[in-house]
């Protein structure tokens, strides 16, 4: 049963899910048309296969995939599951992102840092999935999707800066942002083949949201995506699905080792010092 305390978590969770349901459908537009160089306002979305146009009702998320049983209603092709897949995952992002936002706002006292903080990692939360879809499929990070990262979270973190978080975190995000670039920019220096330039510009973006949660967030955030990339190559080339020369996205890494830093950067850094220890 859900007591009357327990709605108070429940609505903002539930008010995030929706927003999610419909950015994400717009999220299924821009996977689809920044790759390809398209508009994202125009033509109307139309079925890929004999392209015609989705009525209003067509484009409701999720709904209209299962109303029209996965089919487009003209010439009955398959719809792709990713469509309502990308719908419920944003949804699910969202909320997940404003209930991690909501306890840690329990341990702030700025409800301009809340605000800040939701804006910028919600955000981040729909750049991310774009860029792992991208990245996955096409082995690139558009410039579209990544470059305005770095505006968008310096005004958002000087704001947040200027309403009570204080200057700190804003230098911590900025020194993120120009150590992520420069580090990354090394490796591709060093190793071309095995660094895409698009990774580098991803890098130094993470590095700003990265930085602004704090040290151990930006710590981890640059040595996890490293990790837990190389296991993901080893488990692929233990099982023989890919060799040595087969190219692989990072991408999809830096966006999850950047997560795992900020959310859980402080305590993964205590866990390893406690483990080897030392303390800070």
């Amino acid at each position: 049963m859900i007591t009357i305390p327990d709605l108070g978590i429940v609505l903002p969770l539930a008010l995030a899910g929706f927003a999610g349901l419909l950015v994400g459908s717009f999220l299924n537009v821009v996977i689809y048309r920044v790759p390809a160089g398209l508009s994202l306002v125009r033509p109307r979305s139309a079925c890929p296969e004999c392209g015609t146009q989705l009525r209003a009702m067509e484009n409701l998320p999720v709904l209209s995939w299962l109303m029209l049983r996965g089919r487009c209603r003209h010439c009955h092709t398959r719809i792709s599951a990713i469509y309502p897949l990308v719908e419920v995952g944003t949804a699910l992002s969202f909320a997940l992102v404003t209930a991690w936002l909501i306890a840690a706002h329990e341990r702030t006292t700025s409800a301009a840092a809340f605000w800040v903080n939701f804006v910028a990692f919600l955000y981040l939360a729909a750049v991310s999935i774009c860029l792992t879809l991208i990245d996955t499929r096409t082995h690139r990070l558009p410039d579209r999707i990544v470059l305005p990262m770095y505006p968008v979270g310096a005004v958002l973190f000087a704001v947040g800066a200027a309403t009570g978080s204080g200057v700190q975190p804003l230098v911590t995000a900025l020194l993120g942002a120009v150590g992520f670039w420069a580090a990354y920019a090394l490796l591709r220096f060093a190793y071309p083949q095995g660094m895409g330039l698009g990774d580098v510009k991803l890098a130094g973006a993470v590095g700003l949201f990265a930085g602004w949660c704090g040290w151990e967030s930006a710590v981890v955030a640059f040595f996890a995506p490293f990790i837990l990339g190389g296991l993901h190559a080893t488990v692929l080339l233990l099982t023989r699905r890919v060799t040595r020369k087969t190219p692989l996205p990072f991408g999809p890494w830096i966006i999850s080792g950047t997560w795992l830093g900020v959310i859980a950067g402080p305590s993964v850094v205590a866990g390893y010092l406690a483990l080897v220890g030392l303390t800070l």
